[in-house]
């Protein structure tokens, strides 16, 4: 094998990447760097389904637990933090092997994508207009200012016509010129784990069911007294936002419970959209026998 390649394993949540990206790194040599961007938050466990130290079979694992429930999620942030570990890997003779489900942020680790810089005062004045307005007038001018963007941004997501908006006054440039490319800056195998609708479905039912016999409820309890709900992304994320509802008195347990199953199942969709748009990834199935042994011969075609 010439240069060790980076791999990395995508797909939808409740996959299975995490065990595939384990199973990887101990027949490779390998060490996992998470690709997850809610698992970077500390004490966010149970609803993240971070693997515990007994299922990471002694395979060191890399960002986690490295924000508080505070801070608000930076992409660009996370390419400073994951790019000089990954050559560090590298360099050390170590195979890098990615695992998670934050398309963004795989891209981040793997491609040639220039985050722009961002400035309060800008981000601000358009957060209050998206308060006051809603998205749609928003939306509206970014169609007008950069239409490529407008036609890869959903009209309802706010947050990302802002993002938008804010690069557009900044730079004087389209957002679309920042937006993710195919060029990657390692040599990489991606390889996406592929489970049938139905089946999907009802892992992620099993596995919210799981969640909440597990402790999601005293795990949020406790993250909401160290500020969770003040967090603009921690916050959010699939089961800590329904169950802070629960809390709130807005929900019962149990809708809160249904709630999560059905966000998250509309996620895995989402998820799935984005890497299905990516031709550089390997879709293998999830409950073939030899699932291991064929993400290892797509490894060493790429590194022959």
């Amino acid at each position: 094998m010439g240069q060790l390649p980076v791999i990395a394993v995508v797909g939808p949540t409740a996959a299975g990447k995490s065990d595939l990206a384990v199973d990887l790194a101990l027949r490779l040599g390998g060490e996992v760097i998470n690709t997850d961007s809610m698992q970077l938050y500390r004490g966010m466990d149970i609803g993240t389904a971070k693997l515990s130290p007994a299922e990471r079979r002694g395979v060191p694992h890399h960002l986690l637990d490295i924000w508080d429930v505070t801070q608000t999620a930076s992409v660009a942030e996370y390419q400073r933090l994951v790019r000089p570990l990954i050559d560090r890997l590298l360099a050390r003779g170590v195979v890098p092997v990615l695992a998670g489900g934050s398309g963004l942020y795989v891209r981040a680790a793997l491609d040639d994508l220039d985050f722009p810089g961002t400035d309060p005062l800008i981000r601000a004045r358009l957060e209050e207009e998206l308060e006051r307005h809603g998205a749609a007038p928003m939306y509206a001018r970014l169609g007008e200012l950069d239409p490529v963007a407008a036609a890869a941004i959903l009209p309802g997501n706010g947050r990302r016509i802002v993002r938008a908006l804010e690069v557009i006054e900044l730079s004087g440039r389209p957002f679309s010129a920042t937006m993710p490319s195919y060029d990657a800056v390692y040599p990489s195998v991606q390889l996406g784990v592929e489970v049938p609708r139905p089946v999907l479905d009802e892992r992620i039912a099993l596995r919210v069911e799981r969640m909440w016999r597990s402790g999601l409820v005293a795990e949020v309890r406790g993250l909401a007294a160290q500020g969770l709900a003040e967090g603009r992304t921690a916050s959010r994320a699939l089961g800590y936002a329904q169950v802070l509802r629960q809390l709130a008195g807005e929900w019962t347990e149990e809708a809160a419970r249904e709630e999560t199953v059905r966000a998250t199942r509309r996620f895995a969709r989402r998820q799935e959209s984005w890497f299905r748009r990516d031709p550089r990834i390997t879709w293998l199935p999830q409950d073939a026998p030899d699932l291991l042994e064929r993400a290892l011969d797509r490894v060493a075609t790429c590194g022959s």
